[in-house]
């Protein structure tokens, strides 16, 4: 049976990759706490496509 709890899994896609012409995309999966952190969170994580640390925002 699986656990009850606040904290659910999120993706967070890379938000520079978009506005270039770099084919593929940059995703991480995580966990949040859901009531600690209600907004959607940015992290800035490595973008592999791009070579450099980018800002990754958290999608649905």
């Amino acid at each position: 049976m699986a656990k009850k709890g606040n904290r659910v899994q999120v993706i967070l896609e890379c938000t520079e990759q978009k506005t270039t012409d770099v084919p593929g995309t940059s995703r991480y999966i995580t966990t949040k706490n859901r009531k600690n952190t209600t907004s959607r969170i940015e992290l800035k994580k490595y973008n592999p496509n791009l070579k450099k640390v980018t800002v990754h925002k958290e999608i649905k």
